[in-house]
């Protein structure tokens, strides 16, 4: 019931803003469409992967500044994360970018699997992700401009969310201190602004270093860190019997040694925790770090790790985020050509399911509950202000996230739809918090509520300086 008189609450507070306003933000943004398609291509063109993301950051940051923004670079010790401010009081509305690119996915915008011939590829959709923001931000300054009002709109270029929890620092730095609200989005294969779970996440790399020998030769003066490697794995395999149902332990080897006459001398392994809690993390990790010295002990070799990223989960606001379901179903969803469909098709068939474009063309029902899937650093950000984001369909039906369906389509002009429906659907939100201060008190009150009285902000990550070169 509770939820009901919410909803009739913003159904009808919806009804008061004149068609005119919203013509406002949403011609803005259309009048712009062929730039910001340009943009993010060439977001998508660059692949930069996290903390790497120079050629992408420089690129919105010029947007933005020509559009009167004030750019604060290289903000929370990071190079290519920024904040760009425009107007001045409040309330202050934040606005979060991501351009960031995931290693391994280089492809072409083809519907078949093939190489763009580069180390990276935006798998999960970042490039439409900080242009789709820059545009809303820049309608929100045209917004204060046309109806002179107070207020002050925040773009916060955001690096390395594919595990180098740029928003970590962000936060930890205190840039979201002064903030009201947050408002994000992500690329999806369907429009939807329900509720939707983050998990908690703890990372780290585990560098094992032991004795070189040749493997034939003379193998008992060798101590391969291989071996602890495996062992590790071994055993954090074994553990998994004994986690809870929910938790999430994934790795990658990532150096193992150079050849097999040689016993390494130095191997890595990268380890991934999540939990949708991050009290639970902390436990699962720390079971992982034993692993670790065990791994060690028993092959002879000496380890060390290095906290790479943590992410708290998400802290969800329904007040916001039933509003942002609302601008959603008002800007809607879109249609493909003929030569779009023929190109859906065919990732379809790739994926071994029919063409649906059912939420493509239109919005998914609202829900409050769904299944928790992958991790975000905006879960951080949920912890210091009311946050509140949606999905856009900018990936062919039924596409997963870091997949070369992915990457391919967000290379054509379906993934730029999807990012002018994320823009808007930005924009009316903010403008909403802009003309309305009640829903941001009801969001606050919330938010408050849900965090809890005692809650003290601690990063999962520790007081580590950013892993600049996690990538690398």
């Amino acid at each position: 019931m509770k939820h009901l008189f919410s909803l009739i609450f913003l159904l009808s507070l919806s009804l008061t803003f004149g068609q005119a306003k919203y013509n406002l933000i949403l011609n803005s943004i259309d009048d712009q469409k062929a730039d910001y398609s340009k943009i993010a291509q060439q977001i998508w063109s660059h692949a930069e992967m996290g903390y790497q993301e120079n050629q992408s950051s420089a690129l919105l940051q010029k947007t933005l500044e020509s559009e009167g923004f004030k750019i604060t670079a290289g903000v929370a010790e990071i190079p290519t994360a920024f904040v760009a401010s425009y107007g001045s009081g409040g309330p202050v509305i934040a606005i979060l970018g991501e351009y960031d690119a995931l290693p391994g996915l280089s492809q072409k915008a083809l519907p078949y699997k093939v190489s763009n011939g580069g180390k990276a590829g935006h798998a999960c959709g970042h490039h439409l992700f900080g242009t789709a923001s820059a545009a809303a931000a820049i309608a929100l300054k045209e917004y204060l401009i046309a109806e002179n009002k107070p207020g002050t709109i925040r773009f916060y270029g955001c690096p390395a969310e594919e595990g180098g929890s740029g928003k970590v620092y962000m936060t930890r730095a205190g840039l979201f201190d002064d903030v009201d609200v947050a408002l994000h989005w992500h690329a999806d294969s369907k429009n939807a602004a329900s509720i939707r779970p983050a998990l908690a996440n703890k990372s780290a790399k585990f560098r094992f270093y032991g004795v070189s020998a040749h493997a034939a030769g003379a193998p008992e003066k060798g101590r391969s860190s291989l071996d602890a490697v495996e062992a590790m794995n071994n055993m954090v395999n074994m553990m998994r019997e004994h986690t809870t149902e929910s938790t999430r332990i994934h790795y990658v080897i990532t150096q193992g040694g150079k050849a097999p006459n040689v016993v390494p001398d130095f191997a890595e392994v990268y380890y991934y925790a999540r939990h949708a809690t991050r009290d639970e993390v902390v436990n699962v990790f720390d079971r992982i770090v034993n692993a670790a010295k065990g791994a060690a002990l028993g092959t002879g070799t000496t380890m060390d790790y290095e906290m790479i990223g943590g992410t708290h989960e998400l802290l969800h606001n329904e007040t916001l985020q039933r509003l942002i379901h609302k601008n959603l179903e008002t800007v809607g969803g879109y249609t493909y050509t003929d030569e779009e469909i023929a190109f859906a098709e065919k990732i379809s068939e790739s994926l071994g399911i029919p063409l649906n474009t059912q939420y493509t063309e239109w919005v998914a029902p609202y829900s409050s509950s769904s299944k928790a899937g992958g991790s975000t650093d905006v879960g951080d950000v949920s912890f210091a202000v009311p946050t509140a984001g949606l999905r856009a369909a900018t990936w062919v039906p039924g596409t997963p996230a870091h997949s070369w369906q992915a990457v391919a389509a967000g290379g054509t002009d379906i993934g730029n739809k999807g990012m002018m429906v994320a823009a808007k659907t930005l924009a009316l939100t903010a403008m909403q918090l802009i003309d309305s201060p009640k829903i941001i008190v009801k969001a606050k009150e919330e938010f408050l509520q849900k965090r809890g009285p005692d809650f003290k902000y601690k990063p999962m990550l520790g007081d580590r300086k950013p892993a600049l070169n996690y990538r690398n």
